[in-house]
């Protein structure tokens, strides 16, 4: 008999190593939603309006409000998205600060 425990982290207890069941792995696109500003589930391909102004590290440019960015691409965490932009590359957003058009 092995003294080995495992903290099980869907029931908040320590187990012994034997009984602990394996994790059930989810993919990474999959189970995470991304919402904007207002509440709107945003999903790949998406358009969508920019709030507020905002400054790009690493550039002297600045986006400003009611800009259009389209074609979204959602990165598997649920505060940023993937996009494109003229002039930019690599340009990630926070969604808080986008409205689904």
């Amino acid at each position: 008999m092995s003294d080995d425990y495992v903290y099980d982290e869907a029931t908040g207890e320590w187990v012994p190593a034997g009984e602990a069941s394996a994790p059930t792995a989810v993919p990474a696109g999959d189970g995470v939603e991304v919402r904007d500003a207002v509440g709107n589930l945003l999903a790949d391909g998406d358009s969508v309006t920019l709030i507020k102004d905002l400054k790009v590290k690493g550039t002297s440019q600045t986006l400003k409000r009611g800009t259009v960015v389209k074609s979204i691409r959602l990165t598997g965490d649920e505060q940023e998205i993937d996009c494109r932009f003229d002039g930019i590359k690599g340009l990630v957003l926070r969604a808080e600060f986008v409205r689904k058009r």
